[in-house]
């Protein structure tokens, strides 16, 4: 059921207070009343409020000054400043300040009402734009792609997992489209709506994590001038989507328990809980059940993580989507009307590599051929696919089926061993730049690091 949208009144007027409340009452909002300053500031850091109506006229601290520091904080919520004032001076300074409007007192209800339906559109718009619908822009377009039956079962059991409120973790290898499918499981939920909040736990230090999850309150450290919302906050009613939850410290797992539990979390430097409804999705390409039983992943939280799990079969195992996939990147990487065709021995050589690196690995093979092919055909050596000895598979190895022998190198290899080679690959290809190496893999430089480690890679073999 879809949460009552929450109003907080903050007006020194009582009586006005609780006839206004009684009117959006009967219109399906919740609301909150304050009375003063401080406690307006106490319910912001308590709850989360989708519009707060705010009188000039406060005791303690003046409504302008309540106002900036409300915009600073929350920059999505939509400040309607109500009051007895009627000076076009202090309206332009209000708006000036953050405020999304400016009504003079008697009101007429209907048109408030109008107001505060504008006011919610205008919110949801503004937080997707600056948090993160990064998806449609990065990908271009959000569909997945691909007929293959391996798909096409996940994408069912996917789009029904999306219609429950449980958790779901999403295992698969990497490049595999995890995010892809959390957005995919988001749009098709009943907080399609709502915001889709993405945070990677591989790729900030612990205490920036904890401070982008969960927000922090002024003078919490050295560099918080003001407090933050945390991405917890901000993805209210909607779904927050951990990417490589497996890399999550044992320091932050308890307070990420805590908040599953009861959608209850605190600010860093925070003395009052705040509630947020969030529907949480998380990915690995870890065994996260391995991970437990080794202690580096508490089994209570994987347990409250993995109410539904979907695993995303890897690109080798799904080989009748290669050539759609790679048709799609050159029809989105092509210029219009300069769109380039795949030569058949070109895809003779995609259906026969293994693609370790998965969908993400096909998109950078696509687009590099795409710059060295030339007269709108990509040809084999175009693709620049070596096998694991470093030669370039040659088209007769691939026989009509459109796969490689079980007789040549490529299948032999383990897909740790696999693995390893490409990273060692990449790495000697760009000098040993680890930021470079990560950004063509598409990892983050800290599993790339942990990749390193774990095969033992050292410069200069």
């Amino acid at each position: 059921m879809k949460d009552l949208p929450k109003i907080l009144i903050a007006d020194d007027d009582e009586t006005f207070c609780y006839v206004l409340k009684e009117q959006l009452l009967e219109s399906n909002f919740e609301v909150a009343i304050a009375l003063n300053g401080q406690k307006l500031i106490e319910l912001t850091r308590k709850s989360v409020f989708d519009i707060v109506f705010l009188d000039l006229q406060m005791p303690g601290t003046p409504g302008m000054e309540l106002l900036t520091q409300l915009s600073a904080e929350y920059p999505a919520l939509p400040i309607i400043i109500l009051t007895g004032e009627n000076e076009a001076k202090k309206a332009v300074e209000c708006i000036r300040r953050g405020a999304y409007d400016y009504v003079v007192k008697p009101y007429d209800f209907e048109e408030l009402l109008v107001l505060i339906g504008r006011a919610l559109e205008h919110k949801e718009l503004k937080i997707r734009s600056s948090v993160l619908d990064t998806l449609a822009e990065a990908q271009g377009n959000n569909s997945i792609v691909g007929s293959s039956p391996a798909l096409q079962q996940m994408l069912a059991l996917a789009g029904k997992a999306a219609k429950s409120a449980s958790n779901i973790l999403i295992q698969g290898e990497t490049g595999t489209g995890k995010e892809l499918m959390a957005e995919f499981i988001h749009k098709n939920s009943p907080r399609a709506s709502r915001p889709f909040v993405v945070i990677n736990c591989a790729s900030l230090p612990d205490q920036l994590i904890e401070s982008e999850l969960f927000g922090y309150e002024k003078g919490a450290f050295t560099d918080a001038k003001n407090s933050k919302q945390g991405l917890v906050e901000i993805a209210n009613g909607g779904t927050l989507f951990l990417d490589e939850i497996g890399e999550l410290s044992l320091a932050l797992q308890p307070k990420l328990l805590r908040f599953l539990e009861n959608g209850e979390f605190r600010r860093i430097g925070g003395l009052s809980n705040i509630h947020s409804d969030v529907r949480v999705i998380s990915a690995t390409n870890r065994d996260l059940m391995n991970e437990a039983d080794s202690k580096n992943f508490r089994r209570d939280l994987l347990f409250r993580l993995n109410v539904i799990t979907l695993e995303i079969p890897p690109l080798r195992d799904r080989r009748e989507d290669i050539i759609e996939l790679a048709n799609h990147f050159i029809t989105k990487k092509s210029p219009i009307r300069s769109r380039k065709v795949l030569a058949e021995e070109a895809k003779q050589i995609l259906n026969g590599y293994q693609f370790p690196g998965n969908v993400r690995e096909l998109e950078h093979i696509i687009e590099r051929a795409m710059i060295f092919s030339e007269e709108g055909v990509i040809n084999a050596k175009d693709l620049f696919i070596s096998n694991t000895q470093g030669q370039t598979i040659p088209p007769q190895q691939v026989n009509e089926s459109g796969s490689v022998p079980i007789h040549t190198t490529v299948l032999v290899k383990t897909i740790d061993e696999i693995e390893m080679e490409h990273i060692q690959s990449t790495l000697k290809e760009f000098g040993w730049d680890q930021t470079k190496t990560a950004a063509t893999l598409g990892i983050s430089q800290k599993t790339l690091y942990n990749k390193i480690k774990k095969y033992n890679l050292k410069e200069g073999y």
